[in-house]
C-alpha cells in the first residue's frame, strides 16, 4: 500500500512540475493581431497609405508617397509604432499589384520590414516580386523573392557581391492574395509562402546583428499598389 501511494505521489508532483513547465513555455511567447481594417495603430514612412476593400476583404493599401524616388529597398513602409520585436513569427497576407504609373522595371514589391530602428535610420526586410513568379524567363523567376537591409545593403549591393544568396524562386501571381511568413531567430531569417511547410528563402546572416530588434512595417516600392490584412506577430523573448 505505501508502494503505491508514493508511485501515485510521485506521478501527481510529476504532472504538476509537467504543467507548470508547459504553462512557461506557452507564457513565453506572446501573440498579437491587427485586422488592418482602418489605420489605426499604423504610422507612415515616405508612403501613403489607406482602408479599402480589395477582392473581398478589408484591408490597407499602401503605396509610395509623391515626390522623388530616393532608390529600392529602403524605409518605405507603415509601421507599428511601440512594438518591440527582436525573435518570432509574422504572418500576413500581401498583395503586390503593379500601379497605373508603374514603369518596366516595376515588379509588384510587397513585403514586411522587422526590426525596424525607433528613428526609423535602420530595418531588415523581405519582399516578394509577384511579376517574376510566372515570367517566361528563369532568370527573373530566380529573382522572386529578396531579403534586403536598410541602409546598406540593396538588391544590387547583394547581386553584385553575393549573387543568388538573398533572392529565390516561389510561384506568385500579381493582384492575388499571398500568405507571407516570416520566421526571426538571432541572425537567421525564413521566409514561408501559401502556408508552405518548407521555406523558401533562408537568411542565415542577418546584416543588422542578432541582437537588433525593433518594430514590424508593411512594405512597398516603386510602381506597387500594395494591400495587406490579417497581420499576426509572435513574439518569442
Amino acid at each position: 500500500m505505501m508502494t503505491r501511494k508514493r508511485i501515485f505521489l510521485g506521478i501527481f508532483i510529476s504532472t504538476i512540475a509537467l504543467t507548470s513547465f508547459f504553462s512557461l513555455a506557452c507564457a513565453a511567447d506572446k501573440m498579437e493581431t491587427y485586422p488592418l481594417t482602418s489605420m489605426e495603430q499604423l504610422n507612415l514612412s515616405n508612403v501613403v497609405a489607406k482602408p479599402m476593400a480589395y477582392k473581398g476583404r478589408d484591408a490597407v493599401q499602401v503605396k509610395l508617397g509623391p515626390g522623388p524616388y530616393a532608390g529600392p529597398d529602403r524605409n518605405t513602409f507603415v509601421y507599428l509604432p511601440g512594438v518591440d520585436f527582436h525573435n518570432g513569427v509574422i504572418e500576413v497576407d500581401v498583395v503586390g499589384a503593379l500601379a497605373p504609373e508603374a514603369g518596366q522595371d516595376a515588379r509588384g514589391f510587397v513585403g514586411i520590414a522587422f526590426r525596424i530602428a525607433p528613428d526609423l535610420s535602420r530595418c531588415e526586410g523581405i519582399y516578394l516580386r509577384p511579376t517574376n513568379g510566372r515570367a517566361n524567363d528563369q532568370v527573373r523567376r530566380n529573382h522572386s523573392t529578396q531579403y534586403f537591409a536598410f541602409p546598406d545593403y540593396t538588391f544590387a549591393r547583394f547581386r553584385k557581391e553575393s549573387p543568388e544568396k538573398y533572392e529565390s524562386y516561389v510561384d506568385l501571381v500579381p493582384g492575388e492574395w499571398t500568405k507571407m511568413r516570416i520566421d526571426v531567430e538571432g541572425d537567421k531569417a525564413r521566409l514561408y509562402v501559401h502556408g508552405g511547410e518548407q521555406p523558401v528563402l533562408l537568411v542565415n546572416d542577418l546584416k543588422l546583428g542578432k541582437d537588433a530588434r525593433g518594430s514590424i512595417g508593411l512594405w512597398v516600392d516603386a510602381g506597387t499598389e500594395g494591400y495587406f490584412s490579417n497581420l499576426r506577430i509572435t513574439y518569442k523573448d
